[in-house]
């Protein structure tokens, strides 16, 4: 049987990554290069509903492979650029529509 975790023994990406500024959300222009020279990416308010969720999608599938393997600054634009484009989804979706199975018990 393992004994108990604390909470500080991981700590969150934003305290493990210094590259990452927790600014989530970036006044960007289209194909804006951050300090390192790395393209950012196309700003999310610029792209079609269809290209946002394509892109949140792809983020998603690659999640678990940049978590465990990436680099700490490739982890830290993943990061950066999953929640640009999940703030530009709930900005244009603020009713979206919540699954009544996925609710718990109060």
């Amino acid at each position: 049987m393992t004994g108990s975790v604390r909470q500080d023994d991981f700590p969150s990406p934003e305290q493990r990554m210094p590259e990452w500024d927790g600014d989530h959300v970036h006044d960007m222009a289209s194909g804006d290069v951050d300090t390192d020279g790395e393209l950012l990416g196309i700003d999310p308010a610029e792209l079609g509903d269809d290209d946002l969720i394509r892109e949140m999608q792809s983020l998603h599938r690659t999640r678990l492979d940049t978590l465990r393997h990436a680099t700490d600054s490739a982890l830290a634009h993943h990061l950066r650029r999953t929640a640009e484009l999940e703030t530009e989804y709930l900005a244009r979706h603020p009713g979206r529509e919540v699954d009544p199975s996925r609710l718990r018990d109060a």
